[in-house]
């Protein structure tokens, strides 16, 4: 039986998408800008989100049934873009973009520090 199976990391998140999907497809402007949600399956396993929005920055964090916790943060401004991804191990990525009117610059920063950029030109 389906119920009998315990709930597992793969599965929360399964179902944390269907529903932060269909609560997407049904949000306006005009609705609160912090969101908590909580989903705990047949076995007692909780998966906990919560996502904040204020002008186009985002902040959301995930924690799993083993109480492991991941979180994205991303800063947007009319010059560029960062963000930040925390996996449940504590690894960190990065990601920073510059804006101009002759283009823009990426910078990707992976967990043990690795680098790679890349930039993008306009012509005139």
């Amino acid at each position: 039986m389906i119920a009998d199976r315990p709930l597992t990391t793969r599965h929360a998140a399964a179902v944390l998408a269907l529903l932060l999907a269909a609560g997407a497809l049904t949000t306006t402007e005009a609705q609160a800008r912090e969101r908590s949600t909580a989903i705990t399956g047949a076995q007692g396993g909780t998966v906990q989100r919560h996502v904040s929005r204020d002008h186009g920055d985002v902040s959301s964090s995930t924690t799993g049934p083993n109480g492991r916790t991941s979180s994205r943060v991303v800063d947007r401004s009319a010059t560029g873009t960062s963000a930040t991804v925390t996996g449940p191990n504590g690894d960190t990525a990065s990601r920073e973009t510059t804006r101009t009117d002759s283009g823009r610059q990426t910078t990707v920063t992976g967990p043990e520090g690795q680098t790679r950029s890349r930039s993008v030109t306009r012509q005139p």
